[in-house]
């Protein structure tokens, strides 16, 4: 649908000036998208800035009839946040109508991790396929696990992106914010061994992406999904098997093995430390259960 003017300026904001992501730029346009179909639907409205806090508290309703979970109401409630701060700022919204909105309470979900016993078995014991391909898909688990890095950022990896003197990897994150990433030397090894492989076997151009197709191509966002599903439903059992879910594993284990959370916050790319500590709670579970085997009274 068409947007009002004001939200379409909105959206350049965050593109050109804030420079989000593209998938965040995508779930902010269906954001208000659905809620500018929902203004013209129940109450022939067409201009976003016009409505009201009754307004917005049914649309909440109605998605919650459609049995939407809580924490997609409240992420398209912060895009509204958003849109209704910029109005604000410019003086084209006088009262901010999400003042008394309430949004709703959602459960704390703990980040979902393989086990260290899962990834050693995956690492040590897993046959990948032979050639290129089998070669790809090993370096995407390695590299997933041993850096933390989102898939995203996997996707636009450069072979000019590895430091093989310093053993490091320089990532672009969120916001275009440039991060390096150190590298185990076995990590290491395997990148270099696999850009070899690379170069025997298929076709690429000088400064291409570090992970590419059997034709050259940059790989696409399925493929990197698929063979990480594939790969971790042959050691665990949990019901998500994500390249996010190596990105928790990561963070995990390091948190697990004694990291300083501040160092898990500056290697994962967060903004802010709160974001980081989701993953204390996994730790502190993982000590429960220590003290509840090991303590005589527990």
């Amino acid at each position: 649908m068409e947007l009002h003017p004001s939200a379409i300026h909105f959206l350049q904001v965050i593109q050109v000036e804030k420079r989000y992501s593209p998938n965040t730029y995508e779930a902010y346009k269906n954001d208000l998208e659905q809620f500018s179909a929902f203004l013209q639907r129940q109450y022939e409205k067409d201009d976003l800035r016009m409505a009201t806090h009754t307004e917005i508290r049914s649309w909440m309703v109605e998605m919650m009839q459609e049995k939407i979970t809580p924490r997609s109401i409240n992420r398209k409630i912060s895009t509204l946040k958003s849109f209704y701060k910029l109005m604000m700022r410019r003086g084209e919204v006088k009262k901010n109508p999400l003042a008394k909105v309430q949004t709703p309470k959602t459960s704390k979900r703990l980040p979902v991790f393989v086990e260290q016993t899962g990834i050693d078995q995956l690492l040590n014991n897993v046959t990948f396929a032979e050639g290129y391909e089998g070669a790809l898909d090993r370096l995407i688990i390695e590299l997933l696990y041993g850096t933390g890095m989102r898939r995203s950022e996997l996707l636009n990896l450069k072979e000019s992106d590895v430091d093989s003197y310093n053993s490091q990897i320089k990532v672009l994150g969120k916001g275009n914010k440039e991060r390096l990433i150190p590298l185990h030397p076995q990590l290491l090894a395997s990148i270099k061994k696999f850009i070899e492989t690379k170069r025997s076997e298929i076709e690429v151009q000088e400064g291409s992406y570090l992970l590419v197709n059997t034709k050259g191509k940059k790989l696409s966002a399925p493929i990197v999904y698929n063979c990480v599903k594939k790969h971790l439903s042959l050691v665990t059992t949990i019901d998500k098997r994500s390249p996010h879910v190596m990105r928790h594993t990561f963070a995990t284990h390091l948190l697990n093995n004694g990291a300083d959370i501040n160092a898990v916050k500056e290697l994962l790319g967060h903004s802010s430390l709160a974001a980081t500590q989701v993953y204390t709670h996994n730790t502190i579970e993982k000590l429960k259960a220590v003290y509840a085997k090991a303590h005589p009274k527990a």
